[in-house]
């Protein structure tokens, strides 16, 4: 996905699309943590997850775990 900024006053900003916001459980008043690795500018919210989406998460993690075993087993060999 490239993004570019956008004017704001005397600076510059990120438009973050709505799907994106709510796949990382953010809305616009979620802290962000801002930082760089003298290359990139890494952008993660501050906050913990919201508790019932990482329960979410890790039942989707699992039960793809468990489809895809025999293919994953099958490839080792």
């Amino acid at each position: 996905m490239l993004r570019t900024l956008k004017q704001h006053g005397n600076g510059y900003a990120l438009v973050v699309e709505k799907s994106v916001m709510e796949l990382l459980g953010m809305t616009p008043e979620t802290p962000l943590e801002i930082r760089t690795d003298g290359r990139s500018l890494i952008v993660t919210p501050a906050a913990e997850p919201n508790a019932e989406r990482m329960t979410l998460f890790l039942k989707a993690k699992e039960s793809a775990e468990r489809k895809l075993a025999p293919v994953l087993e099958g490839l080792a060999k």
